[in-house]
């Protein structure tokens, strides 16, 4: 068909028009995303996706798909890779680290509730009790590590050395340990598991609920400072999308805060939910 002069000059304006509109199409197709991967590890993690965050994702619109995780290493794998856009399982301390080794561009987008760091025991009843050569599983990750230590000193069961960073404490930093302990460092999953084989096992607070403890029958639990509270994870590059604003704002909202307060007792939690 010969086209006219016209209906060229019609041709070219039609097509400037869907090229100059393609960008804004698309990116608003990215701010109307509605589907949502979200990670979370076994537990009181997941549970508070579950009862607190996606029903209010879903007043809003959004169709939310939980995955559960039982280790602390997929779950950011997953969250580079794509497979996930948001994942609630780790604190900064951990988050930065593992961002940092693994060269991974993933970043905090708003803090959320952790249930406490705790020792717990089926053979005392106190940390007075400790005696000579009594074994203690603890986290194997650096950053729980190093809090597991801290609390031990906290409880005066062991001594670090001064002037190290105490968000970086490893065995080698202890100073004095009277009792001569024994730690057992273990993956964070399997910590409950060694309750029957050692005489403490200090243990993260979702996979001690996940297993069936209760925060109530720690012999001590940590009194958690704000960069050991739980925050959600996503890439630095939907950090300002439109469904991760809605998802901080969840995080934020006072009906998160009723279901935090109600099922959710003792939890740590950042000061725009207390």
């Amino acid at each position: 068909m010969k086209h006219t002069p016209l209906r060229r000059s019609v041709l070219a304006l039609a097509f400037a028009a869907v090229a100059l509109g393609g960008l804004p199409l698309q990116a608003g197709a990215q701010n109307a995303k509605k589907e949502l991967t979200i990670g979370g590890t076994a537990g009181s993690n997941i549970d508070q996706l579950k009862q607190g965050i996606v029903p209010i994702l879903e007043k809003k619109g959004y169709k939310v798909k939980l995955v559960e995780f039982n280790d602390y290493v997929q779950p950011n794998l997953a969250l580079a890779q794509g497979s996930l856009d948001a994942n609630f399982f780790q604190h900064l301390v951990y988050l930065k680290k593992f961002a940092a080794d693994q060269k991974l561009d993933i970043v905090e987008l708003v803090q959320g509730p952790i249930a406490p760091l705790g020792v717990y025991s089926s053979k005392r009843k106190t940390l007075t009790e400790a005696k000579d050569g009594d074994r203690v599983t603890l986290p194997n990750d650096p950053s729980n590590l190093a809090r597991a230590l801290v609390l031990l000193e906290q409880a005066k069961l062991v001594t670090l050395k001064s002037g190290i960073d105490p968000l970086r404490a490893s065995e080698k930093d202890i100073d004095q340990n009277p009792r001569k302990l024994k730690f057992i460092p273990l993956e964070a999953a399997q910590l409950p598991r060694s309750l029957g084989d050692t005489e403490y096992a200090i243990i993260n607070g979702n996979f001690a609920i996940s297993s069936g403890l209760k925060l109530t029958e720690a012999v001590s639990l940590e009194k958690t400072p704000d960069h050991y509270l739980n925050v959600v994870a996503v890439k630095r590059a939907d950090k300002d999308a439109a469904w991760a604003k809605d998802l901080s704002e969840a995080y934020r909202s006072k009906e998160f805060q009723a279901v935090v307060d109600s099922k959710f007792k003792g939890y740590a939690k950042p000061s725009f939910l207390q």
